[in-house]
């Protein structure tokens, strides 16, 4: 019988480049790798796929694309992926809600959030009861901006459930719903 494993998703903490030691790309006495193959003109598939089945070998390559799309990264080769299929990427990256990353940030890790993740996250400490100085130090803002942010998402909660409140049904014999006979069943 085999298991598989599911390792926690790794996420680059802000400024963090530690991860491109681990990286196939990087060149070494044991493994001379050509950084050129990562920058090929269009028309050079020989180069692409070179470095396309570098990257499918590397440990770090959703780290890798990860950090070409936060820095805003359009050349080359990245995370596997060439510049033309990273480019819808840059395009929604700004709405991207990856709840592995909201998650490690409420956990204590200091990760790059988009504005959707930053909002997943104030969401998600308000309902596990974290304090205003606890959302304030993951968030890195001040704690009045943290209470402020916490009293948006009460008074949205509060509208959300207000607008959620059940229809009251409409009595019998309206002009839009008239019982027949045939609604009343038979009697035993």
């Amino acid at each position: 019988m085999t298991t598989t494993t599911i390792s926690p998703a790794r996420h680059r903490s802000l400024g963090d480049q530690s991860w491109q030691d681990e990286a196939v790309c990087q060149a070494t006495e044991c493994n001379p790798v050509d950084p050129e193959i990562f920058f090929p003109e269009p028309d050079e598939t020989g180069k692409i796929t070179a470095a396309k089945s570098l990257c499918a070998q590397c440990p770090v390559r959703r780290t890798c694309l990860d950090a070409s799309l936060e820095s805003g990264d359009t050349d080359g080769i990245r995370g596997g992926l060439t510049e033309e299929e990273r480019r819808p990427l840059h395009e929604k990256l700004a709405h991207r809600l990856d709840y592995s990353r909201v998650n490690a940030t409420i956990a204590g890790r200091d990760v790059h959030l988009t504005k959707a993740e930053r909002r997943a996250v104030v969401h998600a400490a308000y309902r596990h009861g974290l304090t205003e100085q606890r959302l304030a130090w993951l968030l890195k803002i001040t704690e009045q901006h943290a209470q402020k942010l916490y009293r948006e998402t009460r008074r949205a909660l509060r509208n959300r459930d207000l607008q959620q409140t059940p229809k009251v049904a409409t009595p019998p014999g309206t002009a839009s719903e008239r019982l027949g006979r045939d609604d009343f069943g038979t009697a035993a």
